[in-house]
């Protein structure tokens, strides 16, 4: 015969296990290198479909900020390029 207690300290344990490998796999598929990267190409497309207004069904506030980013963005690389002209 099992001890009650000791029966319920075992379900508990398996379910920590249980939670545990979930959130490891959660992580591992967050972190993992090449879903990151095709998110990032997603997000940069659709920054640029909202920004052009390509895409019809886009939230103004959405194409608005997506224009500052972009700006933003433009006007750093201008930067950096004018700061590397000045230097050679």
């Amino acid at each position: 015969m099992t001890d009650p207690k000791i029966a319920a300290l075992e379900s508990e344990l398996a379910a920590t296990r249980a939670q545990l490998a979930a959130t490891v796999d959660e992580l591992s598929t967050r972190l993992d290198p090449r879903r990151q990267a095709s998110e990032a190409v997603d997000n940069g497309r659709r920054l640029v479909r909202d920004a052009v207004g390509s895409d019809p069904q886009a939230d103004p506030e959405a194409r608005k900020r997506a224009r500052v980013i972009l700006g933003a963005a433009g006007a750093v690389v201008g930067l950096i390029v004018a700061g590397a002209i000045r230097r050679h």
